[in-house]
């Protein structure tokens, strides 16, 4: 194969359209533009980001800095040192038991316990998430660490049509 053998793929080719031609070619006087106004004037037309006089987007992005995510899950964050203060040897930490101790808001809202601190004190926590260091923390002090699957339903579980794969790794068991 020699270079002047290369042709392109059939119909990968097409002529442009000449419009403006005459009225037997089909695209005559007004060139498909329609009759007068912005459109059929050269140059006519708004840039790409015209929203009809609002305010466009690209515009008010400035002010608006971002966004909030509506479906994002909010969690209450308990510190390995609040564990340690709060607890005796032994307990067993759950929603109910940080809610009495003053730790959290709601006890059956999500909890993730994180592992600023030391701990001494043998405790059995319950919680939706552990970070690496909080789950050392409590097992090298003799404690277990139990996670509890966060139940994802509704908007937050369809809204981005996750595959389901793909839920129970973010959030447990999502059914």
């Amino acid at each position: 194969m020699k270079l002047h053998d290369l042709k392109p793929d059939a119909g990968s080719k097409r002529k442009r359209k000449r419009v403006g031609r005459g009225i037997s070619a089909g695209q005559g006087k007004t060139a498909g533009r329609g009759h007068k106004g912005q459109g059929a004037r050269s140059g006519g037309g708004k840039g790409p980001y015209f929203e009809g006089g609002q305010l466009p987007m690209v515009r008010r992005l400035p002010f608006k800095r971002g966004f909030t995510n509506i479906f994002a899950i909010e969690y209450q964050e308990v510190n390995v040192d609040m564990l340690e203060a709060r607890f005796s040897d032994g307990a067993v930490v759950n929603g109910a038991s940080l809610l009495d101790a003053g730790l959290v808001r709601k006890a059956e809202e999500p909890i993730k316990v994180l592992g600023r601190g030391e701990l001494s004190k043998k405790l059995e926590v319950h919680a939706n998430k552990f970070t690496k260091s909080a789950a050392s923390k409590i097992e090298a002090a003799g404690g277990s660490v139990n996670r509890h699957a966060l139940k994802v339903t509704g908007a937050r579980a369809t809204v981005k049509r996750m595959r389901k794969v793909d839920l129970e790794r973010l959030f447990g068991d999502a059914e």
